[in-house]
């Protein structure tokens, strides 16, 4: 059954406001409301359309009177945060990523109207290690269980999200693990980390990984929302990218730090406000990791539309990603050194 009263959690951010927009341009859909500590960005909040913000808190849970009150029957929880820096630390980040969630959950328990919640959830609750298995399915458990972050903190989640769907088996329950985002609208540690001109990467280490266009993770949203799809799903773009492939393919240089350095380079990149890398989004840059979407194509009825390499290459042209060094000049250089190598002969 289509949803009548829709409430999208996280709509000051990217995935959050843009699925409120679709849903809202769908005339079949009585109503969008779209909750989030702050107001969206100016440009997110025109493209909102008849989708309602109202500023809320789902840690207070007053949550439970909006829902109540607006007849909600459809929830998708898309705040679920990585970046501590934009709460003012981590203790602030798992407070809003897991209490929120329990309060959000508490609420839904009590609406009998409750017919149906998603979650977009991620990938980095396998965790990233040198003993992974070539792909994860939704039945293996990490290697490595994350031991804290935003990793840490989404494992927490779908445990408590289990236990909703266990005390409301009425209600159709949709987790969806979604690998990193990137294209060229979404604005994430990992774009920022490839638009840097100099990559750091560590010595020793070329991780596979990934990726998932921004375009299709809101598709698999959309899909979720409008109907059934009750199980947990990977959703991953076919295909992987060694790290050193991506930061030639963004015309970026690669410098190899030895494992001491990253500490002070980490510091370094966090002080000028470039980039904020967590430890487990450390770990996926050593290790990657890689997910089996069967299930997705299969039972959920979805394929990306883009490949990793094709999603990661329309970041780059979106982006306008320049080379670093331009191909003339690596051509002329790679002339000269062919010239002295035959002269040597």
């Amino acid at each position: 059954m289509a949803p009548q009263v829709v409430l999208v959690t996280g709509v000051s951010r990217f995935i959050g406001a843009h699925l409120a927009a679709r849903l809202a341009a769908d005339p079949d859909i009585e109503r969008v409301i779209g909750v989030d500590t702050v107001p969206p960005p100016p440009d997110l909040l025109r493209g909102l359309g008849r989708a309602e913000f109202v500023r809320a808190d789902i840690r207070n849970p007053l949550i439970a009177k909006v829902i109540r009150g607006a007849g909600v029957d459809t929830v998708v929880h898309t705040s679920l945060s990585a970046n501590p820096a934009q709460w003012g630390g981590r203790v602030a980040m798992k407070e809003m990523n897991v209490i929120g969630t329990m309060q959000l959950l508490a609420a839904c328990q009590r609406s009998s109207q409750m017919r149906r919640l998603v979650l977009k959830s991620t990938t980095a609750v396998y965790g990233s290690s040198p003993r992974d298995p070539a792909m994860f399915t939704e039945s293996m458990a990490p290697k490595a269980l994350p031991s804290g972050g935003y990793a840490k903190d989404a494992a927490e989640i779908e445990g408590y999200v289990r236990g909703f769907g266990r005390r409301r088996p009425d209600v159709a329950v949709t987790v969806l693990r979604m690998a990193n985002f990137v294209g060229p609208r979404i604005d994430t540690a990992l774009t920022r980390y490839f638009s840097l001109p100099v990559v750091p990467t560590v010595l020793g280490y070329d991780a596979r990984m990934q990726l998932l266009h921004s375009e299709d993770a809101l598709a698999a949203l959309e899909i979720a929302t409008r109907s059934d799809r009750p199980g947990v799903f990977n959703v991953g773009a076919p295909g992987v990218l060694l790290l050193s492939q991506a930061i030639r393919r963004a015309g970026r240089l690669q410098l190899s730090l030895p494992s001491a350095m990253v500490g002070p380079a980490s510091r370094f990149f966090r002080s000028t406000r470039l980039i904020d890398f967590t430890p487990d989004q450390m770990r996926f840059l050593n290790f990657g990791r890689v997910v089996d979407t069967d299930r997705l194509r299969d039972e959920f009825g979805f394929a990306p539309r883009w490949t990793t390499i094709q999603a990661f290459d329309d970041f780059v042209q979106g982006r306008q990603l320049r080379p670093v060094i331009s191909p003339e000049r690596v051509h002329a250089a790679e002339s000269r050194v062919l010239a002295a190598a035959r002269a040597i002969r």
